[in-house]
């Protein structure tokens, strides 16, 4: 069991957990409430019995009301109407829910009870660097991803495809997300060669054979089923002309490995930086979330294409991710070129292979993505962005 860095509230508070499939929720929660009463959506006794009659929850809590106070749901998705007797129950009663699930989509557009704030909404995650400690090894979590099964498996490639298989295109297209399984699984693959890049819908849509608007909604699907997020430029202020459109990540590195038919990534290879930047957005995007200072997080890049991978809150640091074991001035382009615009930038990173850390003339700090990790965990970095 991995120690994981997102802290949940207390047993007596009710909350929504949302997570990728596999990214450990249910272990997460059996972990801190082991005495919880528990309804799993995945088993098929329980789903067909709370489908067709959703009180029967009400009535089971109310016939043991001196049982446990925390009830845990997993997989709330599945059926939506269990939230208004949720909602009755946490008004009424003292019991408590962890309401668990992959995908908050179906329960939006179905218009679903959320419980109007009366439940917390927290984000797990893959593993992340602090919770591996001393098991973390970077080229690992580059090639196996970051799901708790597949970075501890000794066939990654195997689990990937299943995962792909049996989730990404046949359990999304069972709860009605996507009409057109086929174009969905070729825009999987595209979207694959599209991580840490800016998006052409226009292409994609192309090269699927559908329209603008459906590779735009397939997106849209990856993004409410929390299997990748975009982020957004950064526009405060330009002085020179500066790209505008959102970039895009896979939330899981190994995905991508198994849809761009990547095999075994190399330090120096094009997929290996590919992916060594999946892996920084990756800490950051789970830190900014868990720390709860949820900070902006944007990248800057100029129209002639100078680019900064990652821009924290309002110019507070720029981080440029580079899987070099050597940085040179060719690296510290795009950080110098941002101080011109941006003079109030309070620290400029680039995230390496080197092994020592160092800070060059103009003060750019060279960071082994190692120290980085570290700094970023223990509070260093967001110490920065705590005080602006």
């Amino acid at each position: 069991m991995f120690i994981r860095q997102l802290p949940l509230p207390s047993a007596g508070e009710s909350f929504f957990l949302w997570g990728p499939r596999q990214c450990g929720k249910s272990s997460l929660l059996k972990h801190s409430f082991p005495n919880a009463r528990w309804y799993d959506l995945l088993k098929t006794d329980t789903f067909i019995q709370l489908t067709q009659a959703p009180s029967r929850l009400r009535e089971e809590l109310i016939f043991k009301q001196q049982g446990p106070e925390m009830v845990v749901i997993d997989e709330i998705q599945k059926v939506p109407a269990l939230l208004d007797e949720v909602h009755w129950l946490i008004e009424n009663t003292n019991y408590a829910f962890a309401l668990c699930g992959s995908s908050a989509r179906k329960i939006r557009r179905g218009h679903a009870n959320l419980l109007g704030g009366r439940a917390m909404r927290y984000q797990l995650f893959g593993l992340v660097s602090a919770e591996l400690d001393s098991d973390f090894k970077l080229e690992r979590m580059l090639n196996h991803g970051y799901l708790p099964r597949h970075y501890q498996g000794a066939s990654a490639e195997k689990m990937l495809r299943s995962y792909i298989n049996d989730y990404l295109k046949e359990e999304i297209a069972a709860e009605g997300l996507i009409r057109n399984l086929p174009a969905f699984s070729n825009f999987l693959n595209a979207a694959a060669l599209s991580d840490t890049e800016l998006v052409n819908f226009a292409n994609i849509a192309r090269d699927c054979g559908v329209s603008g608007p459906t590779v735009k909604e397939y997106f849209q699907i990856l993004e409410d089923t929390l299997l990748a997020d975009f982020i957004p430029a950064f526009r405060h202020r330009p002085k020179r002309r500066v790209i505008e459109a959102p970039k895009f990540y896979f939330a899981d590195v190994g995905v991508v490995n198994h849809l761009a038919k990547r095999r075994q990534l190399e330090p120096g290879s094009e997929g290996f930086g590919k992916a060594f930047e999946n892996w920084v957005f990756h800490e950051l995007n789970a830190h900014r979330s868990y720390s709860e200072l949820y900070y902006d997080l944007s990248y800057w890049r100029l129209a002639g294409g100078t680019e900064v991978d990652f821009i924290i809150g309002d110019m507070e640091i720029a981080i440029e991710a580079k899987s070099v074991s050597k940085v040179t001035t060719t690296h510290l382009r795009g950080l110098q070129e941002v101080a011109k615009d941006h003079p109030e930038v309070k620290r400029r990173i680039i995230v390496c292979l080197e092994k020592v850390p160092r800070k060059t003339q103009d003060g750019i700090e060279v960071l082994p993505y190692s120290t980085f990790a570290k700094q970023l965990w223990d509070g260093e970095i967001n110490t920065v962005v705590a005080r602006c």
